[in-house]
């Protein structure tokens, strides 16, 4: 699976950047086991091509690092730098003339920590200096993981990237302004949200009064947003009846972590393949908290654990539960056959209970 696979290469990147000090290291251990990944023969010098070079340049000498070729077209071109380059577009000088003079209609530029991929939306065969797509392939979110797979061997589509790539292109850079507008407002933008609060001249004294209220209140704003949207997800699961041989401990006992709740949608991502989403619910324990399947306490997908300082979560083979420890959420993935492969069993137990 692309996801698993990218999910390997992202721990990689957290264990050992260190030792990605160089450009080859950055090639070796992660842009072509990221190709390869994807789905391309990274062996087959005819599909991933080292040191491209194209004589139209005009530059002798000068290539890029790798072309990509879907269906015998070059398609892609990839510009790597050290993991501690800090990625600009003085980068994309090479990208830059070689997309012009080639059929290729991407351009990655990567440190193998943060891939940046460019198009050209704004003028045909330009190679637009902002990227459409940006991410830290150290954070593999679902939302991430859905766009790299559309740059996948078999699933390769160029209208379907582009049809998405202008939203995706602004998207990212308004997200951009936002996050820096709320690390360090700037006078204007404490001047828009502050006036008529305020009576008087906005002296220095006043911009240093408001700016880290502003501040503390854009970050209180985002997190109140992000609290309701899950009160609100959490209050609308169904709930059904709970056998009598389960105790139900009381509200005020009970409390759902920001960590149970990222282990919920973490395990309906793992088994979203098997089993409708829909039909994965959270239900929380006092000791535990309980990730089920129909919302059936007879069909447990798995137990977290994570009231104590050790963190474990329980998978399931039928009626046997085994406990295995964890480090990170991220370790969650580890299990993902077995998760799925529990899932599975459900889908099939049901499918047999029909046919009866």
């Amino acid at each position: 699976m692309i996801e698993e696979k990218l999910r390997i290469l992202a721990e990689r990147i957290k264990s050992h950047s260190s030792a990605m000090g160089t450009e080859e290291a950055v090639k070796t251990a992660v842009v072509l086991p990221f190709f390869s990944a994807l789905g391309y023969d990274i062996f087959n010098p005819s599909e991933v091509i080292p040191e491209f070079t194209a004589d139209a340049v005009g530059k002798k000498g000068e290539k890029v690092d790798y072309a990509v070729k879907v269906d015998d077209k070059i398609r892609i071109l990839v510009e790597c730098k050290p993991i501690s380059t800090q990625l600009d577009k003085v980068h994309l000088a090479q990208l830059y003339r070689y997309f012009s003079v080639t059929s290729a209609r991407f351009a990655l530029l990567t440190n193998g920590r943060h891939f940046q991929f460019h198009t050209d939306l704004d003028e045909p065969n330009k190679l637009d200096p902002l990227p459409f797509l940006k991410f830290d392939l150290s954070d593999t979110s679902a939302a991430m993981l859905a766009e790299v797979k559309k740059f996948a061997r078999d699933e390769f589509d160029v209208p379907a990237i582009l049809a998405t790539a202008a939203r995706l292109k602004y998207t990212s850079a308004i997200k951009s302004q936002l996050v820096s507008l709320m690390d360090d407002p700037t006078e204007d933008f404490v001047r828009q949200v502050t006036v008529g609060l305020y009576e008087g001249r906005f002296t220095a004294s006043v911009k240093d009064l408001l700016t880290p209220l502003v501040k503390t209140a854009f970050r209180e704003v985002v997190r109140d947003s992000v609290h309701s949207r899950l009160s609100s997800a959490l209050a609308e699961t169904e709930v059904i009846d709970v056998p009598a041989s389960v105790t139900v401990p009381d509200e005020d006992e009970v409390v759902t972590t920001p960590e149970e709740i990222e282990g919920y949608h973490i395990a309906r991502a793992i088994v979203r393949d098997v089993i409708k989403v829909a039909r994965v619910h959270i239900r929380d324990q006092k000791s535990y908290c309980a990730i089920l399947v129909d919302n059936n306490n007879r069909k447990p997908l798995t137990r977290l654990h994570f009231n104590r300082s050790v963190k474990y979560i329980s998978l399931f083979d039928g009626e046997k539960e085994e406990r295995v420890r964890i480090e990170t959420l991220d370790d969650i993935y580890d299990h993902a056959e077995r998760l799925r492969a529990t899932a599975r069993f459900y889908c099939e137990d049901a499918a047999s209970k029909e046919k009866d």
